[in-house]
């Protein structure tokens, strides 16, 4: 009897398996870092034929931890960085280029041409967005202009578009043998060409943006049988039966199912998303509408999120740009031998700032220095950089939903950091919650497939999973917490109007 779902986590910096029980218990995990290539200043890109191959290979390492085989596993299903961009020949399954990674800022120009009639806010009341580098259309049009021959190989038919898991899901069902072309709800609502009412791909906008439809994924639900694994691999013949963007899988994994819920997912970059039912909610603040989730043929459930992009990248740049830690969890230690951040303010601005300002003009400041500021000082300021960046992106929030959130669940591996999580707390004057699975992003997607296919019943039973682990009330006095406030929306000012076209272009 299978009793076990394998969820794909296919994610900035890594690609895991993650193999989980009913109970939604972790059961075994394989795990594998892919190659950051930085071709140029604000180029990220991936190689998409690495994270195809670790992607087979923490398959078997998650089997082989827990003893179990194909027989064992109910479904598989996938989750994912959302707006990377992935261009490949159908025939071959050869990509014509690196995959194009959410945060790469390369397509400003791109932007800047669309905008020109319209302004950024052209599309946003269809699909949800602001024109931007993050989300994935531009990206495709990059490629097809800036690729020899890739225009005219896309208008011809041969080649095909996807966010990672498509070409998770392509690889896995047979690739170039018949590998399903699909991609779920979430995933098509990050791409700017997606119809929030209607869910289909809008062919007046990929007109404008110059995009053969043939290039596109058929859009699916986010929990509905796709296909079979392929033949050859571990896990032949298991459906592939969800797919969730990572953090929408967040949002489902923490049993945020019901409008006015929420969660916060600090990661890469950190990403909130509250939860509007099946009203489609447009932000004045800066947020993004977006899919929550969509359960087979059920109604849709439609989402705001605040999505900033630099918080646990942030400490990465400490480590590997900077050599101030070693490894990432002993930013905390260093915090720590300080007790505030000695007037210090560090705004990663460095791919722009996201919600809830969107400047791409703006690039990182380190502002308020001394000569007492040390390096510990410089530690607490980067974590305090993901509280109040949160902070901010809270208040957009409750100004457009028009409730106030009343506790923040969060999730992502900067949580086991409780300087940064009793900050929190602090800076946003409620309570934040840890759940007992931290890895509610794999847990989500395990449940889209596991509901698919049966191994769960319905939400309840996802529902009676969710455990709470610790909790962190705010200690801060109310007037300490203006005075951050205001010191850090004066150092958010400093980074405004930095990038002209000849600091872009250089």
């Amino acid at each position: 009897m299978a009793d076990y779902v394998v969820a794909i986590d296919q994610g900035t910096t890594s690609t895991r398996a993650i193999i989980f029980d009913k109970s939604g218990s972790i059961v075994s995990t394989g795990q594998l870092e892919h190659e950051q290539i930085f071709p140029k200043a604000g180029w990220v890109e991936h190689n998409p034929v690495e994270i195809w191959n670790n992607t087979r290979e923490v398959i078997g390492q998650a089997l082989s931890k827990a003893d179990l085989t194909r027989h064992d596993i109910a479904a598989v299903g996938i989750t994912n960085q959302r707006e990377t961009a992935v261009v490949w020949d159908k025939n071959t399954g050869e990509p014509v280029y690196n995959a194009i990674v959410w945060q790469d800022t390369r397509t400003q120009p791109i932007v800047d041409r669309l905008a020109a009639d319209g302004g950024t806010e052209r599309f946003k009341q269809i699909v949800g967005l602001p024109l931007a580098t993050y989300f994935s259309g531009t990206k495709i049009v990059w490629i097809l202009e800036n690729v020899e021959g890739a225009r005219e190989r896309a208008e011809a038919g041969d080649l095909l578009f996807g966010t990672t898991d498509t070409w998770v899901l392509w690889n896995l069902t047979g690739g170039p043998d018949g590998g399903v072309h699909a991609t779920d709800v979430t995933n098509a609502s990050r791409t700017l060409f997606m119809d929030l009412e209607t869910l289909s791909w809008r062919d007046d906008i990929l007109e404008v943006f110059g995009v053969p439809k043939s290039m596109l994924p058929e859009i699916k639900s986010s929990s509905e049988v796709y296909g079979e694994v392929e033949s050859s691999s571990l896990l032949r013949e298991v459906p592939v039966a969800g797919i969730l963007g990572d953090q929408q899988a967040a949002t489902f994994g923490q049993a945020a199912f019901d409008p006015g819920e929420s969660k916060n997912t600090y990661g890469t970059g950190n990403f909130l998303i509250f939860n509007t039912g099946e009203e489609i909610v447009h932000s004045k603040n800066g947020l993004l509408t977006t899919l929550g989730y969509k359960l087979g043929d059920e109604a849709p459930h439609y989402a705001l999120e605040g999505s900033i992009a630099v918080t646990g990248s942030l400490v990465q740049w400490l480590r590997d740009n900077l050599g101030i830690i070693s490894s990432a969890p002993e930013i905390e230690e260093l915090a720590k031998t300080v007790e505030d951040n000695g007037g210090a303010y560090f705004v990663p601005a460095f791919s722009g700032l996201f919600a809830p300002y969107w400047r791409a003009d703006a690039r990182g400041a380190l502002v308020g220095l001394t000569r007492y500021v040390n390096k510990g000082h410089i530690a607490r300021a980067v974590l305090e950089a993901t509280a109040f960046q949160t902070r901010e992106v809270l208040d957009a929030v409750n100004a457009d939903s028009g409730v106030d959130l009343t506790e923040l669940k969060v999730d992502g591996g900067m949580i086991a950091n409780n300087l940064l999580m009793q900050f929190q707390a602090d800076i946003i004057g409620v309570p934040v919650v840890r759940p007992v699975v931290a890895e509610t992003t794999a847990l989500g997607a395990a449940y889209a497939a596991g509901l698919a296919v049966g191994f769960w019943e319905n939400l309840d039973d996802l529902r009676k999973n969710w455990q709470e682990d610790r909790r962190w009330e705010p200690k801060m006095e109310e007037a300490e917490r203006e005075r951050q406030l205001r010191l850090w929306k004066k150092a958010v000012t400093k980074t405004f109007d930095w990038v002209d076209d000849d600091v872009r272009n250089a």
